[in-house]
């Protein structure tokens, strides 16, 4: 995919009014400087849902949604990224770059939306045509709405009846062909890939249809289950079936339940339950995890009870751990031997299956479970193997209160003291308050370049501070260099730039804290915190020498940089 450039989306931002667009959708009320409203991302009666206008950025201090006019849009409209992008140069009346539309959405890939499209509505045809399929569907309890809904179809029991149908000529049947619907046998014979099956399109974000599920009519028959393969479009580890259909079933979705498969998700919606969605015969990836998340706080994992099921469930905890943020949710839900969502919910309702989600086993009590299976808690051996399985898994969760239980309970259970585990990562020996201070300097300097990123053009470069091994360092260096690069930027186009940083979240924060003074004071601050940053590298240096000199003694080299660097720390002081 093409990449937008830097510049094109620090003018986009800057000729988005984000008051405007918020405004459009969500009532704002002025609050001071800012804009509040109850937030559109969680349900509130007070609001904590702020718009900033001079940093062009909103913040919900409930939830901890955050982000730009394009996330905004992305988030609340639920488009695509280049979606967002080309409403808001539609608003601003611009135009996104050629060459990146022709590269993300050229025509090759409209048609392979395309002919994906008319199979599906072939396949709807092929189902009122065949009573034998309509038969099944009807046994299985799908009525026509949730048919309709999903777009269910059949593909007929036949070698070219795709084909013959829609490959009447050579450019449509190799379009057919690198859409997977199309496959080849050792002889270089073409036919079609789904026969004689119960058709089950798989939707995008957006709703377009990227591949299918095909499953058999006879029972005996196999595979049970047939898939498309991984296409340009279509990438298995990153779908999930249903998700389209739950969020248009769902103004706010609380909720969303993995199973195992198409008519799961189908008999679970036929009955009410319509936060259903499936992977797509495959494992819950990281991928997955982040999508779950990210449509919904809490997420329920439905499998079978079973050795096969259990395992599943601890890959999905393995995915789900590193997207445990505060404020999100994972239960486990494994249902009795040959029972599946399907039976459960034909046999005891929305009701019965809302019941045992209730019942589900929470996250953090699967995992001690599972992780301590075969240990015996009562020896120190078992306790100790215990503490060493947990450890790397739970380095893995974000920051939080989470995490901090998490390992709360691990030491509960094991004796083990886990704080020093998941402190930070060894640094230079310091006081503790001037370690403090240290790291309140980096963290003062960064806030105040994103309440005015232009601040940070007049620090002299090259920076002094560059080599300080402090926390944070490394993030002001650069931020400062791309506000450099960018010298317009804007606080949300710079938060904008660092969206897939670690610190993201952190950043955010930073950005939404009022600081006191405007910019002549802060321009003062930052100064005041780069000298003093200086200062501490010019520390950090004389400390190495000296105890270089106190191991082994200096050469005259060293002599000489010791004696200038204490000369220029008392011309400093």
């Amino acid at each position: 995919m093409a990449r937008l450039s830097d510049a094109f989306i620090d003018d986009l931002l800057a000729r988005s009014d984000i008051v405007e667009i918020v405004g459009s959708r969500v009532p704002l009320k002025r609050k001071g400087r800012e804009y509040s409203a109850p937030c559109p991302f969680h349900d509130e009666r007070t609001p904590s849902f702020y718009v900033s206008p001079t940093k062009q950025f909103y913040h919900c201090f409930g939830c901890g949604a955050h982000g730009t006019a394009i996330s905004f849009l992305m988030n609340y409209d639920r488009l695509e990224f280049l979606d967002a992008v080309e409403e808001l140069a539609r608003r601003a009346g611009i135009e996104v770059p050629r060459e990146t539309r022709q590269n993300n959405q050229d025509s090759d890939l409209r048609d392979q939306y395309a002919a994906l499209d008319a199979a599906a509505k072939l396949f709807q045809r092929q189902l009122a045509d065949s009573p034998r399929a309509r038969d099944y569907l009807d046994g299985r309890g799908v009525d026509a709405e949730n048919r309709e809904r999903f777009g269910i179809g059949y593909a007929a029991d036949g070698y070219s009846t795709l084909k013959d149908a829609l490959g009447s000529d050579e450019r449509r049947l190799k379009l057919l062909e690198r859409t997977g619907m199309l496959s080849k046998n050792e002889r270089g014979h073409v036919y079609d890939k789904f026969r004689d099956r119960v058709m089950f399109p798989i939707h995008d974000r957006r709703g377009r249809v990227i591949a299918f599920g095909g499953r058999v009519l006879d029972k005996d028959a196999s595979p049970k289950y047939l898939n498309s393969p991984e296409t340009a479009l279509f990438h298995k580890g990153r779908e999930l079936y249903g998700l389209w259909q739950a969020r248009q079933a769902n103004q706010k979705l609380e909720r969303l339940i993995v199973v195992e498969g198409y008519m799961d998700v189908v008999a679970l919606f036929q009955h009410g339950v319509t936060q259903a969605v499936a992977t797509l015969g495959t494992a819950t990836t990281a991928d997955h995890a982040e999508l779950l998340f990210r449509n919904a706080p809490d997420v329920y994992f439905c499998f079978d009870g079973d050795a096969a099921g259990r395992r599943a469930g601890w890959r999905a905890v393995e995915s789900v751990l590193p997207r445990m943020k505060d404020g999100r949710q994972a239960f486990f839900l494994f249902l009795p031997e040959g029972e599946d969502p399907d039976t459960i919910v034909r046999k005891e309702g929305a009701a019965g299956f809302d019941a045992r989600l209730a019942q589900a086993t929470p996250l953090s009590q699967f995992f001690f479970d599972e992780i301590g299976r075969d240990t015996n808690r009562g020896t120190l051996d078992g306790r100790a193997r215990l503490a060493e399985r947990a450890r790397p898994l739970l380095a893995q969760l974000p920051d939080g209160a989470f995490a901090d239980l998490m390992r709360q309970e691990l030491q509960r259970q094991t004796g083990v003291d886990t704080a020093r585990a998941a402190a930070e990562p060894p640094r230079p020996p310091s006081r503790g308050t001037a370690t403090a201070q240290k790291r309140s300097l980096v963290r003062s300097a960064i806030a105040l370049l994103l309440q005015q990123p232009a601040l940070g053009l007049q620090l002299e470069q090259p920076y002094r501070f560059a080599d300080l091994r402090q926390p944070g360092v490394a993030l002001l260096l650069q931020i400062l260099e791309v506000v450099n690069q960018r010298p317009e930027i804007s606080t949300g186009a710079l938060l904008e730039h660092f969206a897939e940083h670690e610190q993201a979240d952190a950043l955010h924060k930073l950005a939404t804290q009022v600081l006191p003074g405007e910019d002549a004071s802060w321009a003062h601050e930052l100064q005041d915190a780069a000298t003093q940053l200086e200062r501490q590298t010019l520390q950090q240096r004389i400390d190495e020498l000296q105890q270089k000199q106190r191991a082994q003694g200096l050469d005259e080299t060293d002599k000489y940089e010791l004696r200038m660097l204490l000369q220029a720390l008392a011309g400093r002081g």
